[in-house]
């Protein structure tokens, strides 16, 4: 007590430093840097940037709580642990960091910019939600719903069309405000383009273009990222047909007016076009029997055996994927729909949110998988045309 007046009197001491000491915040540091990344995806444009922000901005946090934190094991886990992540991402020291304040970072033309910034005026600080639908194979759908459907709809059916992406065999493209000028994608068999039909391969002004298309595989796969409404498109061409896969936000995808209500990825086929047996076709198959109006689709030079042998090679996991596999192989003998039921997972495991819906099995009753019944759509892919409303 001498001690401490002593110090008092020689103004080596501030009353304010016999307060309690300071709290640590690292769990405050780790909930806004969970908050930054709880909506990134690792196969969408400009991951990386948006992470190495994140981490930036979680580093600094720790450092602001250094002292407070002293002893503190999670704290000195949360330092190791950022250190390995900037490296493992390839992530400098300096540069930008994210803001834990939508406002602050607010970009009309960035979905998840504008998005944190509502929820941050209302309070709400849920990331938004996610669906995933695909269509690939001879073909077969999943729908949003996580739904496998047989159809046999044919002509311009519209797989989305909503406000602002519209994907079906034939599609008008409309732009968005300052984000980008109307762009029309057009792909045919034996012509999987890189760029949209005016010739661009991007949309918006700056360099953090809003709209993207990326080749990743010379005339048999690309990508396009629209971060403008947040979502990702995947076209591949594999043999004679085209596959598809799209990752859009929940909110902007049930974003459609009453007469816009016939979309194979929000509700599936219409049942008087739905093809069912009774049975389930691709079910049949790996009841190890055909109904007996599959049995004249064998194509010659595969076995059910064969066709299983050649399926498992790159789908070890007996799910939806290889079923759809066997049955294709089954009934048409091209071998090119192994890889078009491989790269459809490889696709659902890049964009769909929900790891524990990747693998979809079939029930214990029908054959029918859990969440919806099995698809073989009769659509012509063979021209697939992406239209983005803006």
């Amino acid at each position: 007590m001498v001690l401490l007046l002593l110090l008092l009197s020689l103004g080596l001491l501030h009353a304010g430093d016999c307060q309690q000491p300071a709290q640590c915040r690292i769990q405050k540091c780790t909930t806004d840097f969970v908050s930054l990344t709880s909506h990134l995806n690792s196969a969408i444009d400009g991951f990386d940037s948006e992470f190495c922000k994140a981490l930036r901005a979680y580093a600094g946090c720790t450092q602001r709580t250094s002292k407070a934190c002293r002893g503190n094991l999670v704290y000195h886990s949360a330092v190791l642990g950022i250190s390995d992540l900037m490296s493992q991402r390839n992530c400098s020291k300096d540069g930008p960091t994210s803001s834990t304040n939508p406002e602050v970072t607010h970009d009309p033309c960035n979905y998840h910019s504008h998005t944190g910034a509502r929820e941050h005026r209302e309070g709400d600080q849920n990331p938004p939600n996610y669906l995933f639908c695909g269509l690939f194979g001879d073909p077969h759908l999943r729908t949003f719903k996580d739904h496998f459907q047989t159809c046999k709809v044919e002509g311009a059916w519209p797989l989305i069309d909503n406000n602002y992406l519209s994907v079906q065999i034939t599609i008008i493209f409309k732009a968005h405000r300052e984000c980008t000028d109307q762009k029309v994608y057009q792909a045919v068999t034996d012509d999987l383009p890189a760029a949209f039909v005016d010739g661009s391969t991007s949309g918006g002004d700056g360099d953090a273009k809003s709209l993207r298309i990326v080749e990743k595989e010379s005339g048999r796969y690309v990508e396009m990222h629209a971060r403008y409404i947040g979502t990702t498109v995947f076209v591949r061409q594999l043999g004679r047909y085209l596959t598809l896969a799209i990752r859009m936000p929940e909110d902007l995808a049930m974003s459609y007016e009453e007469s816009q209500d016939l979309q194979l990825c929000v509700n599936g086929c219409p049942l008087s076009e739905r093809i069912d047996d009774g049975e389930g076709q691709v079910s049949a198959i790996l009841g190890h029997t055909l109904p007996r109006m599959s049995l004249a689709w064998t194509w010659p030079g595969y076995t059910l055996e064969t066709a299983n042998a050649q399926c498992h090679e790159k789908m070890p996991v007996k799910d939806i994927y290889f079923q759809s596999c066997v049955f294709d192989l089954l009934t048409t003998g091209d071998a090119n729909f192994t890889a078009a039921a491989h790269s459809a997972l490889e696709d659902v495991e890049a964009l769909h949110p929900r790891k524990e819906r990747w693998h979809i099995f079939p029930s214990s009753g029908h054959g029918t998988p859990e969440g919806g019944g099995h698809l073989s759509v009769s659509l012509g892919l063979t021209c697939l045309m992406l239209l983005v409303f803006l």
